[in-house]
């Protein structure tokens, strides 16, 4: 028997293709952003923004790609390809264009004037053959002030840290960052400005003189293609992640939660490309240590891709909260059925998506969410309990009448009563509390749109505008529940015969909210991003007629080298 294992793993890594750069390209990197838009210009049609993260060496292939299709490209999106062609592929560094702070023969002085030059920049990096290694530094620092209703409310919220990142025999990437921060100012203003701290424990806790906080995220991630055509990966460890389509928020995985720990499989053959995930993650946040408890999501999704038509995916998440439970750890076997066989007690959902790629410069993309056992109101006309569904449908158009390096996204999201909840309160939809899927959560509608132009390769631009019309729940002065809607993940259908089976969309306290954004992403210097953000919203209660004004700016810098 161990001369089998030695063997397969001989086999492995032997037969298989070498590649240099396993680790994931984190999804906030603005190379993401770069290449949706040349998916949609046509040029890598093969760009999944339904399992975005990529590999360093997915992105240079993309990249190299793209490089093939240079007539095609405007001067910005030249200077774009160039600037990330050095980023990413180390074949393209050097001295004149790579500085390592820690690495070489140079004065202080020389150092820091590198520090701050338009080089791609890192602390220090070394590689031999078949293995590398890359350390960056981390820094953030936000500087938020509120407008309305109070503006002389405000936040400084900054953090630092390390990230260590490489790749061991030309098929196992790892990846290890640690950030510890700090907040000064307003807790409310500063979750406005960084919502995901929402789902950190020491910034709940609030036990200690000064407000902090504390990111943490680590994996390895084994990739082969031991046959032409054909690739497997698999990764273990802790990073953000989404799962599924849309453009201004997703209904399957948003990426709003606290990330998760994960196993996570891929594998593509062909057409063929399948996407596994079990993951844990935790309930709501309690002081009582007692009342504490894990959860599990898990995740599988099947996509027919043809290249130049179009993708299609048929998939199934669960959310479990007890111990693992093995049905769930087998990546073939479907959830839906699996379910059931297990006493029916989960939040099992099912979902079909398609996003077009025959059409260059347009792209439409929709979803239909199914949560749990379904009667189809959208055909039927029923309007219950039962029909829990959502839908989300979509375009992005780049260059629209020929303007070069603008974009734009319409959004439409409908999600109906009681979608994400489920009777036993410990597997809703949540992870520390936060929707795990689309944050406007159930008995609700949107209308997103975004604008996007790249002025250059250093400045873009950004305008978004909203419509949310959203069904709360019912409660009297002292916050007794009179009528329940299904508006509030947290507040499951009461088969008691105290709720309405009859769910009616829109039912409830109903609010109207309109926001507006604008954005302005500056890259001065390489590794510096610079993002200033004006927010406003007003919101409308119908009932009363009662409308909320609120409205906040920030300042956010990002050192990453």
């Amino acid at each position: 028997m161990k001369k089998i294992f030695f063997h397969l793993t001989v086999v492995l890594f032997l037969t298989s293709l070498a590649y240099s750069q396993i680790e994931n390209v984190p999804l906030a990197n603005p190379v993401y952003d770069y290449l949706k838009e040349m998916q949609v210009k046509g040029i890598t049609p093969g760009f999944d923004d339904a399992n975005p993260n990529l590999s360093r060496f997915e992105v240079v292939n993309f990249l190299n790609k793209i490089d093939g299709h240079r007539r095609e490209l405007s001067k910005t999106e030249i200077s774009l390809l160039d600037r990330y062609r050095i980023e990413f592929d180390s074949k393209m560094q050097n001295d004149k264009n790579t500085f390592s702070f820690f690495k070489g023969k140079m004065g202080l002085g020389e150092r820091l004037s590198n520090a701050f030059s338009n080089k791609n920049k890192n602390l220090y990096e070394t590689s031999v053959s078949g293995a590398n290694l890359t350390l960056d530094f981390l820094g953030n620092l936000y500087i938020s002030k509120e407008i309305k209703p109070n503006i002389k409310y405000n936040a400084s919220i900054m953090d630092g840290g390390v990230r260590a990142r490489g790749t061991l025999f030309d098929h196992l990437g790892y990846f290890l960052t640690w950030n510890k921060g700090v907040v000064i100012g307003q807790k409310d203003i500063a979750l406005l400005t960084l919502p995901i701290l929402k789902a950190d424990f020491k910034f709940n806790e609030d036990k200690e003189s000064n407000i902090n906080y504390d990111f943490v995220s680590g994996y390895l991630k084994y990739h082969i293609e031991p046959i032409d055509n054909f690739n497997i990966s698999l990764q273990f460890g802790r990073e953000k992640m989404t799962h599924g389509y849309g453009y201004g928020s997703k209904l399957i995985l948003s990426g709003d939660s606290p990330d998760m720990d994960f196993f996570k499989l891929n594998a593509g053959y062909g057409v063929i490309k399948y996407t596994f995930v079990h993951a844990s993650t935790v309930g709501d946040f309690n002081l009582d240590m007692s009342k504490r408890y894990t959860k599990f999501w898990a995740y599988q999704r099947l996509t027919l891709s043809l290249e130049n038509l179009f993708d299609c995916s048929f998939g199934a998440n669960v959310v479990y909260a007890r111990p693992f439970e093995f049905a769930y750890l087998n990546p073939i076997l479907f959830f839906g059925f699996a379910e059931k066989s297990l006493q029916d007690r989960d939040n099992k959902n099912i979902f079909l998506d398609f996003q077009t790629k025959f059409l260059k410069n347009i792209q439409f993309q929709g979803t239909l969410y199914l949560d749990d056992d379904q009667q189809f109101s959208f055909v039927t006309g029923i309007s219950n309990i039962n029909e829990k569904t959502a839908v989300q449908i979509g375009t992005f158009i780049y260059e629209p009448i020929g303007l070069k390096d603008l974009s734009l996204a319409f959004e439409y999201t409908k999600i109906r009563p009681y979608v994400y909840s489920h009777f036993d309160i410990k597997s809703d939809y949540t992870a520390y509390g936060i929707s795990l899927g689309h944050p406007i959560g159930p008995n609700a509608d949107q209308f997103f749109s975004r604008l996007t132009y790249n002025l250059n390769d250093w400045v873009r631009m950004g305008l978004e505008y909203s419509f949310t019309r959203k069904g709360n729940n019912i409660y009297d002065s002292t916050g007794l529940l009179i009528k329940n809607v299904g508006g509030d993940i947290k507040v499951p259908f009461r088969y008691d015969g105290v709720d309405d089976p009859n769910a009616t969309f829109l039912e409830g306290d109903r609010v109207n909210t309109n926001a507006f954004a604008a954005s302005l992403r500056i890259i001065p210097i390489k590794n510096f991003i610079f993002t200033f953000k004006y927010y406003y919203q007003i919101e409308k209660q119908l009932s009363t007629g009662r409308k909320n004004d609120q409205s906040y700016f920030y300042m956010y810098m990002n050192v990453d080298y």
